[in-house]
């Protein structure tokens, strides 16, 4: 096996984010969410510059689609590489890759589990595993690429 032409034995697709951490943004996303709430409701929200307004609408928004892709966010191992959805899809080519490592909180594995850290030629990656199978194919690419430098 020639390490930077790393190839999974099958194809593996799951969610990004493990149900603990999904249960965890929901209860800050709501809190936040109220939060706003409380303040529009205290403070002359419409007597603000339109500055203000834009930015309060934009934070919500963003709250919002952050939420959304917490939710939706799926992560696929494959013959081409490693890729994550999200707003935007990030991936990485199997010819790409120049070093995996896995980086994870101790104590907090179950809300906060290890990602998986590729680094390609200048920059570095990161792609979250939210079920079993995800997090075992992660420790496999960070052993066939541990000596890589």
């Amino acid at each position: 096996m020639t390490l930077r032409w790393y190839q999974p034995e099958q194809a593996i697709t799951g969610p990004s984010y493990s149900p603990w951490f999904k249960i965890l943004a929901t209860v800050v996303s709501i809190a936040l969410a109220g939060y706003g709430i409380s303040v529009a409701v205290r403070f002359p929200i419409l007597q603000f510059g339109i500055g203000v307004k834009l930015l309060l609408l934009g934070a919500a928004v963003m709250l919002g689609v952050s939420y959304y892709w917490f939710l939706r966010a799926r992560t696929t191992i494959d013959d081409k590489g490693i890729r994550q959805t999200w707003l935007y899809t990030k991936q990485v080519a199997w010819s790409d890759v120049r070093g995996v490592k896995m980086l994870g909180i101790p104590y907090a594995s179950g809300i906060f589990p290890p990602r998986l850290v590729v680094r390609t030629g200048n920059s570095f990656m990161t792609f979250n595993g939210g079920n079993q199978a995800l997090l075992i194919e992660f420790a496999k690419l960070a052993l066939a690429y541990q000596n890589t430098r």
